[in-house]
């Protein structure tokens, strides 16, 4: 007897277009589920589209695609509005840049707009979830989906649940978690999470090592991949991660957490100077433009 296919959602909303929500909707909709990818410019939406399409390209050639890419292509409905959601939208997921107040603004947004079973999700890496609920109408029904990049090959999300987060609304994002073929770690609402605040520090420390002129970058990850088994050094995924992205989470750690997060010097330098990782071409590492 065949095994029931994996829970999916039957459609899903993904705000943000950039390269985290592009990969959300990529992976949503490769699983079966129609993805509406809300971009409110039309040249943005047209990038995000392309980004999705540039995956399914990559996933077609590594042979890890199941069917056609112009078929999950075509449960990629591109929306301009979160006004323009329905009633029957299973789960949101928002993709903005780490701004709580603007999260805060599209959730509300998007909450007005669908059903009141369906589930609002935030892709945040570290801000806080009891916060973003505070804005909403149904906190009960929100949940943290913090997604690693890159999405489609990442094995793990993050679920991140608030002091008024139900149960049914925390087993339906792991049940939806599973579905994409992924595994999750649940963790209640903290600074940094589980996954920030160990990664977080663990790339600080890399980048004084490398500011005290301890060794180079290239050794420094060697030693943690070798010595340690880490897939990827500290400083490597500093680089695909972005430094203005690691910055900005270790800003919200200080504030939080005290003075072990607090950012080196050398990375303030290179985010000021637009070295920025793989996303500019230079950050610790040189990268090919891609």
């Amino acid at each position: 007897m065949t095994a029931p296919a994996p829970a999916v959602p039957k459609l899903v909303a993904v705000i943000g277009g950039g390269r985290m929500g592009a990969g959300i909707a990529q992976v949503f909709a490769v699983a079966g589920s129609v993805v509406c990818l809300v971009e409110r410019d039309p040249a943005a939406a047209a990038a995000a589209r392309d980004r999705v399409a540039m995956g399914l390209l990559r996933a077609t050639e590594k042979g890890v695609l199941a069917e056609s890419a112009d078929l999950v292509l075509e449960r990629l409905v591109l929306v301009d509005d979160a006004a323009g959601l329905g009633a029957d939208t299973d789960l949101v997921v928002e993709a903005v840049p780490e701004d709580a107040a603007l999260k805060i603004q599209v959730l509300a947004a998007a909450e007005r707009a669908v059903g009141d079973n369906a589930v609002l999700a935030s892709n945040t890496s570290s801000l806080s979830i009891t916060g973003m609920a505070d804005g909403l109408r149904r906190p009960e029904r929100f949940v943290g989906l913090h997604f690693f990049n890159p999405v489609p090959a990442s094995r793990l999300v993050e679920i991140v649940t608030g002091p008024q987060t139900t149960d049914a609304a925390r087993e339906s994002a792991r049940a939806w978690v599973a579905g994409l073929g992924k595994s999750e770690v649940v963790v209640r609402d903290s600074p940094g999470f589980a996954t920030s605040r160990l990664g977080v520090l663990l790339g600080l420390e890399a980048i004084r090592m490398l500011e005290e002129g301890v060794t180079d970058a290239a050794a420094i990850d060697r030693a943690m991949e070798l010595g340690y088994r880490h897939p990827m050094g500290p400083l490597r995924s500093t680089d695909l991660v972005g430094l203005d992205v690691r910055l900005a989470i270790a800003e919200h750690l200080h504030r939080e957490l005290g003075e072990r997060f607090a950012p080196p010097r050398l990375l303030r330098d290179k985010v000021a100077r637009g070295e920025l990782g793989r996303k500019t071409g230079q950050g610790f590492f040189s990268w090919e433009a891609s």
